[in-house]
């Protein structure tokens, strides 16, 4: 099997993981709802209170959230990604059957955490999306162009969220646990991506910092570019820039990881 083969089918593998797992994806589908709900109310007083907060009106800030909604398990934002189970076999001493694969460490898992995201962007991301564009007035385009502009956001936007959830992994091989690094990850996460504010609300420096964060490209970039307020080519090659600095990154501190042949537990 050539190498293209084997991580389209490492990935096909990772889809069909996730999409056996059926009560989860209903539970999720459902959670992810009523969080967005939260929010949304939670927006619509803030903007009631300050019209074109951050330069997004009403309409536009509900469509953030439910896109937010779309992308927290697409992207991995609250965990749940092929990072924890890295970090397990790392801990456990698994990690050396991986290193004997036939298969680049990295690419292995990153094909696995795209087959998810994929899964995650379908089977739970979409419903919340439709029901509360539905249900809300949105801001959604017209031009099917922005559409696909905006499509174009979503690939570079899953390998910076896997670039840096796989230097949290790689961090196990250092640590005894890794929990501690996870919760700052996901906490960063949260408040860098525009999870819980849109960046665009964060006054001088600091929306200066955190739009220039990797964050920035998990749901800030694609966003801006939905709503019309982004150039798609200026925030591809921002998403793009992130995405090779991150899996660079990666390489190395895997390289320096494996030479050093120390795995917990093993």
């Amino acid at each position: 099997m050539g190498a293209g083969r084997l991580y389209a089918a490492v990935a096909a593998g990772g889809f069909r993981r996730y999409a056996t797992y059926r009560a989860a994806t209903l539970a999720g589908v459902f959670t992810n709802t009523v969080f967005g709900l939260i929010l949304v109310y939670t927006y619509l007083a803030l903007w009631d209170e300050r019209p074109h907060l951050g330069g997004y009106d009403s309409a536009q800030a509900v469509t953030f959230v439910w896109l937010g909604q779309a992308f927290l398990s697409t992207l991995a934002l609250g965990g749940g990604g092929v990072e924890d189970e890295l970090m397990e076999r790392i801990r456990t001493g698994d990690i050396a059957v991986d290193l004997y694969r036939p298969a680049d460490l990295q690419l292995w898992w990153l094909s696995a955490d795209l087959g998810r995201a994929v899964f995650q962007l379908v089977g739970r991301g979409v419903v919340p999306f439709l029901f509360g564009v539905l249900c809300f007035p949105a801001a959604l385009p017209a031009d099917p162009v922005t559409w696909l502009a905006f499509a174009g956001t979503l690939p570079p936007a899953m390998l910076v969220s896997f670039g840096i959830r796989y230097l949290v992994a790689l961090s196990a091989f250092w640590l005894l646990d890794g929990a501690g690094v996870v919760q700052m990850a996901w906490l960063a996460g949260f408040f860098c991506s525009g999870m819980l504010l849109p960046l665009n609300v964060f006054p001088g420096v600091l929306g200066e910092t955190v739009r220039a964060l990797p964050w920035s490209s998990l749901l800030q970039a694609p966003a801006d570019v939905l709503l019309g307020h982004a150039d798609p080519l200026g925030t591809y090659a921002f998403q793009g820039a992130w995405a090779v600095a991150l899996l660079a990154a990666g390489r190395l501190v895997q390289s320096l990881a494996t030479r050093r042949v120390v795995v917990q537990g093993g």
